[in-house]
């Protein structure tokens, strides 16, 4: 079973309603057909019902009865705005600022359906920016108690099941933090290990490897410093996760290269979770694996936050916004 599949299993298990604001984008309407007829989440779109269903009938798209909310006119439009302009007022947000970002960004609405408990997560990205998904994420839902860094991973599934867990990472952080220093560093890496046992397997056990340009010593600057400094966190935070640093990526991933590079190391050359130093290493890498590698790419996926937004790729395909919304429903369950 697909690592997919297996999430749509998941899903179906306690059905959730997760939103789909950007109703604009035709990917958006094919996935909406298809996870009505796989079954596994109710979905939401937000825009306005006549353009959207004349773009599915222009493009012979089925909706079926899948709720339409237009942001415009919603009877719950001045209470979202009541309720934004609160929790924003120590920013200086009024009643009018509240209700003209809701009408006019539904990525805002999105997530004040989320906040006050009319949908369980949201899903966008295939249209927007990540800073347009996550930045209202951040501000109105934020993060879960006890987690210090919000921070944002990839599930990538690879043809070769070799590596990884039977072909499958998680990347982090590749969607957020840009620079995170070693702190920061370790509680993504801690995070990450908790995303892999809540997502890719339960029964499994995470191996993180800290990357670097470096391997044990084979080069000394600032940056394997801040590796090296983020291991030790988590080490000391997480004693019994399976964690070295720093290491360079065949050393992480190869275990013949490990025994050579970092023999003695806890991860022998299996890691199933990448922690890159840095979004630009995040970010890269992930779509080198994607497009280079020809792996499925499920992301960015948001970890720490108090419910469950999710960030697309805007390369993404109408597939993709349907595996997204299915590890959002799973993430959504595993909250409650």
């Amino acid at each position: 079973m697909s690592f997919i599949d297996d999430m749509k299993n998941k899903a179906r298990t306690s059905i959730k309603t997760i939103v789909l604001p950007e109703s604009e984008d035709l990917r958006t309407l094919k996935a909406v057909q298809m996870i009505n007829e796989q079954g596994f989440a109710k979905v939401i779109l937000i825009g306005n019902p006549e353009k959207i269903a004349l773009d599915a009938r222009d493009n012979h798209i089925d909706l079926g009865d899948t709720p339409i909310i237009n942001n415009l006119n919603s009877d719950k439009l001045d209470y979202y705005a009541n309720s934004l302009a609160e929790l924003r007022k120590n920013k200086g947000m009024t009643y009018d600022e509240a209700m003209e970002l809701l009408k006019t960004n539904s990525r805002y609405f999105a997530t004040m359906m989320v906040k006050m408990g009319d949908a369980d997560g949201f899903v966008s990205g295939a249209c927007h920016s990540t800073a347009d998904t996550l930045k209202p994420a951040l501000q109105i839902i934020k993060g879960a108690p006890g987690i210090p860094t919000v921070s944002a991973f990839f599930v990538m599934v690879l043809q070769e099941t070799t590596f990884g867990d039977n072909g499958v990472f998680i990347y982090a952080d590749s969607g957020m933090n840009e620079n995170p220093d070693s702190e920061a560093l370790s509680d993504i890496a801690i995070s990450s290990a908790n995303s892999y046992k809540e997502l890719v397997n339960p029964e499994g056990t995470p191996r993180v490897a800290m990357l670097s340009y470096s391997t044990k010593g084979s080069a000394h600057s600032e940056l394997t410093d801040k590796v090296i400094d983020a291991t030790n966190k988590v080490r000391a935070k997480a004693p019994d996760l399976i964690v070295d640093g720093e290491l360079q990526l065949d050393a992480a991933i190869i275990p013949e290269v490990a025994k050579f590079k970092a023999p003695g190391s806890p991860v022998e050359g299996k890691a199933n979770i990448l922690i890159f130093p840095n979004l630009d290493v995040g970010n890269i890498c992930y779509k080198m694996t994607q497009r280079l590698g020809h792996a499925e790419a499920y992301g960015p996926l948001c970890q720490g936050m108090a419910r469950p937004v999710n960030d697309l790729s805007r390369g993404c395909s109408a597939e993709d916004i349907v595996g997204v919304v299915a590890i959002t429903a799973v993430q959504a369950i595993n909250q409650k």
